[in-house]
């Protein structure tokens, strides 16, 4: 298990309790410095996964005392499911799709409006093949705060795989919300 202690910044890992089978050190170590510095800052976080499903709050939650900065996760897999949690307007989805940088971006608003998380970040993808001719491997991300600019990336993983590309995701996510953190 990979511990963060609020007061020190320490991190320890034992791996069997964790993920660390199936995913790489260097993303667990990022997502123990992101708790370390949200810890520091006296941030809470909140995320919203659609491509991921719930892999990234997996991760962060298996840091022990992930409570002090997570605030909670939304797993938002189906559009029904957005529209319900995150209050995105279903005509927003039928007009851009739900992977779009426009529901992305509702997704992270949502994420801040249904929580007390100061920065929420929000992913919707494709992880794998589609029936409709989305593009595999195609995953837009967005970061925001509640007096924060939001943030829109996209990142086009190609066909690497279900797991490659909810991991790479994860990292892209990991890595928004780090530099979040530092901005605020």
């Amino acid at each position: 298990m990979t511990q963060v202690s609020e007061r020190s910044g320490n991190v320890s890992h034992s791996p069997a309790e964790t993920l660390s089978p199936v995913l790489p050190t260097a993303v667990e170590d990022a997502a123990s410095k992101l708790l370390r510095a949200c810890c520091d800052a006296r941030f809470k976080i909140a995320t919203a996964e659609s491509c991921t499903g719930g892999l990234l709050a997996s991760l962060l939650t298996d840091v022990e005392g992930a409570s002090h900065a997570f605030e909670r996760g939304f797993i938002v897999y189906s559009e029904e499911s957005k529209c319900e949690l995150l209050g995105i307007a279903r005509n927003q989805i039928d007009m851009c799709g739900a992977v779009s940088r426009d529901v992305a971006i509702a997704m992270a608003q949502g994420t801040i409006r249904q929580s007390a998380a100061d920065i929420a970040l929000a992913i919707t993808g494709y992880a794998g093949p589609t029936n409709d001719g989305g593009e595999e491997g195609l995953v837009h991300f967005a970061c925001t705060g509640r007096s924060r600019t939001t943030r829109h990336r996209v990142e086009h993983l190609g066909a690497i795989g279900r797991g490659p590309i909810r991991i790479a995701a994860v990292t892209v996510a990991l890595d928004m919300m780090m530099d979040a953190v530092r901005d605020a």
